[in-house]
């Protein structure tokens, strides 16, 4: 329904690129079609400004933001506010909300679409944030880089690139950076093939590890930082890859074995702690505490007819993962055994990547059918386990039909940023949500870029959004300096000790 109707001027007003509200317009009961879907979102009141477009067809767009008596305009098919007016605006609607008019116009009429809010919270989020952008290629070596980009702005820089090594048939993988309490000056990532091993920079310190060793099932791959001790844990997987000719899922990711092992940092040795062949342990976790070891695992037996690679492929729907976890005294070293905290098995479904919030109340985890790779999965929904309550949920008011999975707490325990597959089925893009006491989500928004359509035209997925405290000041040539160089072999002990 349309209505026509005259605008009257506000009374203090900051107009950006040189556009006015129009004077005449018809008056809308509809949302506007943006992109990214911002309306009625709530932000961190440090987040870099909200840019958006029409989706659809427009011949001028302005929009006005605003908040009590204070306004700004912007316009053009690109929505995209001046920093300092957008730090204005979010100061003073701290624990409020800005309103968005949207109108539009087409064939030399004005719309006013419905109004939005978005709401900001006085809780803000760690500055920064990092990710592994790759390419859909499974053919060669592309470039894969592991970058960070400002939360308070739009700066983006590469921390390292596989192409300072090698490339082409020589090519090198690299993932799974992970930093110990956000700290950027501790963090670690691998290098696979060509010059590979892992990297951990440790308070200005670099060090090339070859993690793998004859007692332990293959080198460190999902890494977890001790909160305090120099300890990473770590599952070690035998990974394989189908490739589905009539599956919606295309790819399947799966582990034919895998454990767990302790990493000593200072000492350079690895233990096991968990490695019965009939179990699949994956993805541990560590909560704040420092005394609890979260991870998931599935019960399989194999039946020794054939190769176990070949028997996992034919029977990788079986592979039920359920939530465990294992007590730790940080003054032995020493493990406890394993308890079971969520039985996915039981509802015939799997659970992976379970991450806890910082204050050790709530418990994120991916659902999906079967399967530990669920980032792959349309199925794929993140649930919420409260560990006071024993509540287990959906968390439907941040899932949508298509993926979600990977998923990380901010320092401050207000947020999470998630990987989804939500607009296109293809690519994942990051997603960040308020959650409150309850531990109940906002509506999810898109990461913030000063180009609107940014994320659209980058053929590329975002992978292990990880949130940190500030940038990681180590240039990339250093670690490709340290790569270069030969690994440091782990020694392998039965006992772990300070």
């Amino acid at each position: 329904m349309k209505r026509l109707l005259l605008f009257t001027a506000m009374a203090t007003l900051l107009v950006a690129c040189g556009n006015q509200i129009p004077q005449n317009f018809w008056e809308s009961d509809k949302l506007p079609s943006i992109y990214p879907d911002y309306t009625n979102v709530t932000v961190p009141v440090n987040i870099a400004p909200l840019t958006f477009q029409i989706d659809g067809k427009a011949d001028d767009v302005v929009a006005r933001l605003s908040i009590g008596e204070e306004e700004v305009i912007c316009g053009g098919h690109k929505i995209q506010p001046d920093a300092d007016d957008w730090k204005r605006l979010t100061e003073l609607a701290k624990g409020d909300s800005i309103k968005v008019e949207v109108f539009v116009e087409l064939n030399d009429s004005w719309t006013r679409f419905k109004p939005f809010n978005i709401y900001v919270s006085p809780d803000s989020i760690d500055p920064y944030i990092s990710y592994r952008l790759i390419p859909p290629s499974y053919v060669t070596y592309e470039e894969l880089t592991i970058n960070q980009r400002c939360l308070e702005n739009y700066d983006e820089s590469v921390i390292y690139d596989n192409m300072l090594c090698s490339e082409g048939s020589d090519g090198q993988c690299i993932n799974c950076h992970n930093y110990q309490q956000y700290n950027p000056e501790r963090m670690q990532f691998h290098a696979r093939q060509n010059m590979g091993g892992t990297i951990i920079a440790y308070d200005g310190t670099i060090k090339k590890i070859g993690m793998g060793h004859d007692s332990i099932l293959s080198a460190g791959v999902y890494p977890t930082w001790h909160p305090w001790l120099k300890l990473i844990v770590y599952s070690t997987n035998k990974t394989g890859q189908i490739f589905h000719s009539v599956n919606p899922n295309k790819i399947e990711v799966f582990d034919s074995e895998s454990d767990l092992i302790a990493y000593n940092v200072e000492k350079n040795e690895v233990t096991n702690i968990e490695n019965d062949t009939t179990e699949m342990e994956c993805f541990p976790f560590w909560a704040p505490d420092g005394k609890t070891l979260y991870y998931c695992s599935a019960h399989f037996e194999y039946r020794d007819t054939i190769e176990k690679g070949a028997e996992f492929t034919m029977r990788t729907q079986e592979a039920k993962y359920n939530l465990y976890k294992k007590s730790f005294d940080p003054e032995t070293m020493q493990f406890g055994p394993r308890q079971l905290v969520f039985a996915a098995d039981s509802i015939d479904k799997s659970a992976t990547l379970p991450r806890i919030s910082p204050d050790g109340r709530f418990l994120m985890f991916t659902l999906a059918q079967y399967g530990v790779f669920h980032i792959w999965h349309h199925d794929a929904d993140l649930w919420m386990l409260d560990l006071k309550t024993g509540e287990v949920r959906n968390m439907e008011e941040i899932n949508s039909p298509d993926t979600e999975s990977y998923h990380s707490w901010s320092s401050n325990g207000k947020w999470v940023v998630f990987s989804s597959r939500r607009y296109d089925g293809n690519y994942t893009r990051p997603f960040i949500a308020h959650i409150d006491n309850n531990g109940r989500g906002s509506k999810p928004f898109e990461l913030p870029c000063a180009d609107p359509d940014n994320h659209r035209q980058m053929l590329k997925s975002y992978n292990v959004p990880e949130l940190m405290r500030g940038p990681v000041t180590i240039k990339p040539q250093q670690f490709a300096d340290a790569l270069k160089q030969d690994p440091t072999p782990v020694k392998y002990v039965h006992k772990l000790s300070k």
